[in-house]
């Protein structure tokens, strides 16, 4: 449902206005945590590494194991939620 504004120059839809900004986010919500999930080193100290090279800061190997297993874990739990929200839309609108 589309709210219609008219105007002299042209029939506006307010709801269509906002669809590709709103379609462009839901991509990103896939994207980015796939990406992060597939360049994310296999390797901690691959990762304290990559860390230290790219913001100066160095951690020890401990904490790279740490960061490491929470990145996959938010990582995952984001896709698995991005997940049941793509399917329960699917369910609303069938």
């Amino acid at each position: 449902m589309s709210t219609q504004i008219t105007t002299p120059e042209k029939l506006v839809r307010a709801r269509d206005c906002c669809k590709v900004a709103r379609r462009s986010g839901e991509i990103a919500g896939w994207i980015v945590p796939g990406a992060i999930l597939a360049l994310l080193p296999k390797c901690p100290m691959c990762l304290a590494a990559y860390l230290m090279m790219a913001t100066g800061i160095s951690i020890s190997v401990e904490a790279a194991v740490s960061l490491r297993a929470f990145l996959v874990v938010l990582c995952v739990s984001s896709l698995v939620l991005l997940g049941r929200r793509h399917v329960r839309n699917l369910r609303v609108e069938a």
